[in-house]
């Protein structure tokens, strides 16, 4: 298994092929992350005439990005690494109504204290993908830190609380069209729909209509992007824009644009982000860099070549190069590796990395007696599956009932159903004796145990110093 390991860690892309110079446009195209823009002629005209802002919007119906914000986080790094200013919208506002867009029935509505909570956690969470975004593309991209923006994190709760319901209906209501609005996709599917819409979520789309409109007015923004389930949103704004500022002439700077990114699956259909029916968070206190790294590395080859594109900086001959080298020698899942490497280091830094692959010899390598407890446990130090317990309770209770204490099982009486039917393992090697303790010959560096029950369950057992 380590020699494995070497051999997939060994190959690296040429790094005099590292990611291009053209135009962002183009770039996010030939990456396949753009599904519709509008205008797209002139948008590249505008992002060639100058520094452009980019809005993003970001649902709090949760603390943690998953997985399948990277799509449109990568986009907005692109358009930072180009120069351009980047505003990841979090909607505190928005986030009290809900988005009926890509959805069949209405969401509860939230209790104001979890948004706030989850608006809070996400700006945190924004910061630390961007701060570890550009140390990953600095050693990438040649950074023009002259030209570099930072993002600029907002709430939309900010400019609503001040604005009265009679206030919204004669500024923003009057403009909006209630056939136009009908027609609107999102709405439709759920017009259509045994359950229909609400008022409110119908309404959704006019607030986000003039998030864009503030956004526009107040910070220079000029370009919305969002998936490709917000068309419909992108397009109110937009409409709503030129109703607003009917003194806007075409070309005089004030243009406003939207882009939307593609729907993620995976090749089989299913939604991208998903682990054994578990969200991927970004977030290390949720999905642990291990597990991070290993949802990456566990794709298939269709959608890591596609993954490299979308989640990497590397060119696309780099990816090709990648490619070659996996179709020699495909059981190295050279391809995976590079995936998983790359984006891990993307969202959790070099030490992510290096936490991801420590755990992976601990959990998997054939080597793992050499594997030193100070390096366990910084690896594993937010890590559900360490336990730091007494040696006592290490050494002078059976591994049956550890299994059991420690979860691996469901009662102790599983814990032994799977001892007797050879499912149960101490450092990979099976544990067939009911009563038996651990003797010092079974610990790693004298005071580590890893249990395993079936294939993927670990817990990792640590004396206490």
């Amino acid at each position: 298994m380590l020699k494995r390991l070497l051999v997939l860690r060994a190959w690296k892309p040429s790094p005099s092929r590292l990611y291009s110079t053209r135009g962002v446009l183009d770039a996010l195209h030939d990456r396949g992350l753009t599904f519709s823009v509008t205008r797209p002629d002139e948008l590249k005209q505008a992002i060639q005439s100058g520094p452009r802002v980019l809005y993003s919007g970001i649902d709090p119906t949760a603390g943690s990005f998953h997985a399948g914000h990277l799509l449109p986080l990568m986009c907005m790094l692109h358009f930072q690494l180009h120069g351009h200013r980047v505003i990841p919208l979090i909607g505190g506002a928005t986030g009290l109504i809900g988005d009926p867009s890509g959805r069949t029935t209405e969401r509860d509505l939230a209790v104001k204290q979890e948004v706030e909570a989850n608006v809070a956690s996400l700006t945190e969470g924004v910061k630390r993908f961007f701060d570890s975004a550009k140390t990953y593309a600095s050693k990438r991209v040649t950074l023009d830190l002259a030209k570099w923006q930072d993002v600029e994190v907002k709430n939309n709760i900010q400019w609503y609380e001040g604005v009265s319901f009679l206030d919204f209906l004669r500024n923003v209501g009057v403009h909006a069209r209630v056939n136009t609005m009908i027609n609107r996709e999102s709405v439709q599917a759920r017009m259509n729909s045994q359950q229909g819409i609400s008022f409110t979520e119908f309404t959704y789309q006019l607030l986000q209509a003039y998030d864009f409109y503030h956004l526009h007015k107040y910070h220079g923004c000029s370009i919305q992007l969002g998936g490709s389930d917000q068309w419909g949103n992108i397009l109110a704004g937009l409409d709503l824009i030129q109703k607003l500022e009917p003194d806007r002439v075409k070309g005089d700077g004030r243009d406003a644009f939207g882009i939307t990114t593609p729907l993620l699956t995976t090749s089989s259909g299913d939604k991208f982000g998903k682990s054994a029916g578990n969200a991927v968070w970004l977030d290390p206190r949720k999905t642990p860099p291990f597990d991070f790294y290993q949802f990456f590395y566990n794709t298939s080859d269709a959608d890591s070549a596609r993954y490299l594109k979308f989640f990497t900086l590397l060119p696309e001959q780099a990816i090709e190069e990648a490619m070659v080298e996996h179709n020699r020698a495909p059981e190295q899942r050279i391809q995976q590796t590079l995936l998983a490497k790359e984006v891990t280091e993307l969202v959790h830094g070099e030490a992510g990395v290096t936490s991801a692959l420590r755990v992976t010899d601990l959990l998997y390598s054939a080597d793992r007696k050499k594997l030193k407890t100070t390096d366990i446990l910084s690896a594993m130090k937010e890590d559900p599956r360490l336990r730091v317990i007494s040696r006592s309770d290490l050494t002078e209770t059976s591994v049956v009932k550890l299994a059991a204490v420690h979860r691996l099982t469901d009662s102790g009486s599983q814990a032994k159903t799977m001892c007797k039917a050879r499912g149960l393992f101490v450092n990979d090697v099976v544990w067939t004796d009911l009563q038996g303790t651990l003797a010092s010959d079974d610990l790693i560096d004298g005071r580590v145990a890893v249990l395993r029950a079936g294939k993927h369950k670990h817990v990792v057992l640590v004396a206490r110093d």
